[in-house]
């Protein structure tokens, strides 16, 4: 089994908190991780096994006499109602790490959890295989705006072959694996078990659609009317099925930087996905190379840079507070970071030769009110170095594949 970012969070978790609950979309690894760290004498139940979903539903209090903790649940949103009686058995007991517990769904799940764990679960989110715990990187730290470290130059190519593949573990754990087979089986999996029988959407064949529309827009801003209009369906059903790609960890909406003290800025979030794979799959894509020497290749690196901070920052159980910039003249900053009351603007560009024209809108962040710190463009070229007086060129590498062992550069 490849290691994990979360890891050390989950052991801290475990050590500190009654209940711990791992939750993130299908397939990337919840109940292999959780197995693999769980004590040799924690107990192992699915809700999978629909006998036992009934048993856990209809009567949870016995159902927790049966399966004593300490106990690892997985696929737990299927029977919300043994939240309140885990909450009884922990507030009793009052031991560390009594239940496990995994979950898909994350808004139906988060908010049973609030309403019945609050103060005794720790919760990570965990996403489909980062950059570095495809290669195996062990010592693997988030890329911190606030410092900048060298690290291994990455191959354009190499890259766009993990962009195109995406990170999902059971295309690397499984030798011969064919990605097309593979998502196929997911978005029928994805469909039928979470969107039909847990989101109560009807039209399974509508909503692929609605999936492979959105794919087609990724890293570009998400508009209602737009998808409406192209599939026939209304804007309100398009926001409550996007609500549901984000909910289930599908997409991420990287929100537009909001000030009182700029005019004439975007309100609409830009498309994310969690994993460019999966977006590749969904609008067609035959091959990584295709993809790379495409009009929307920057589109899938700028959402695979992004994708990749959130994974990494979540799995340390934190929050990341990103944003971008654009403005009714569509003059955009990629990525901006919001740390201590300071800004740090980031370009994402495929290029490996980038120059000072590219952050000529870092700029527009003047009139914000708020400090400007040093970004940079982060982009193909090797070295680590200043780009003019404040900013920087930042090798991919170094967002991606720092180590805290990478010699620091700033």
């Amino acid at each position: 089994m490849k290691k994990r970012e979360a890891e050390v969070t989950i052991k801290n978790i475990a050590e500190t908190f009654r209940v711990l609950l791992v939750t993130g979309p299908r397939q990337v690894g919840k109940t292999t991780i959780l197995k693999a760290m769980m004590p040799d004498n924690m107990n192992y139940v699915s809700l999978d096994d629909k006998i036992l979903r009934k048993q856990a539903r209809e009567d949870p209090k016995l159902f927790l006499e049966e399966h004593p903790w300490p106990l690892l649940i997985d696929e737990v949103q299927y029977a919300p109602e043994l939240f309140p009686y885990i909450k009884i058995k922990v507030d009793e007991e009052k031991r560390r790490s009594m239940y496990w517990l995994t979950g898909s769904q994350q808004f139906k799940l988060m908010k049973n959890v609030k309403e019945s764990l609050a103060g005794r679960v720790g919760i990570v989110r965990l996403n489909s295989f980062t950059y570095s715990e495809i290669i195996d990187n062990s010592s693997k730290i988030p890329f911190n705006p606030t410092k900048f470290y060298k690290a291994p130059p990455i191959n354009v190519n190499d890259l766009f072959d993990i962009i195109f593949k995406g990170g999902m573990p059971e295309l690397y754990d499984i030798e011969n694996m064919n990605r097309n087979s593979f998502f196929d089986s997911y978005v029928n999996t994805y469909l039928a078990r979470d969107v039909k029988e847990q989101m109560n959407v009807s039209d399974i064949f509508e909503f692929k659609r609605f999936m492979v529309a959105i794919a087609s827009r990724i890293g570009e801003q998400l508009n209602y009317s737009s998808i409406a209009s192209e599939l026939g369906i209304n804007d309100k059903t398009i926001k409550s099925w996007v609500n549901i790609l984000v909910t289930s960890g599908i997409i991420y909406l990287l929100e537009p930087y909001m000030s009182s003290k700029i005019k004439r800025i975007t309100h609409m979030p830009k498309i994310i996905f969690m994993d460019t794979g999966l977006a590749a799959y969904l609008a067609g894509w035959d091959s990584a190379k295709e993809l790379q020497l495409s009009s929307v290749s920057g589109h899938y690196l700028e959402s695979f840079i992004i994708s990749e901070i959130v994974k990494s920052i979540g799995a340390r159980g934190n929050e990341v507070n990103i944003s971008y910039y654009r403005d009714k003249e569509k003059q955009e900053i990629d990525l901006i970071f919001y740390r201590n009351n300071k800004l740090y603007p980031f370009e994402i560009k495929k290029t490996a030769s980038p120059d000072v024209s590219m952050i000529k809108n870092f700029t527009k962040l003047d009139n914000a009110n708020k400090e400007i710190a040093p970004g940079g463009i982060i982009c193909f070229y090797e070295n680590l170095l200043h780009l003019d007086e404040k900013n920087y060129i930042i090798p991919i590498s170094s967002v991606i594949n720092v180590t805290s062992s990478d010699e620091k550069d700033k």
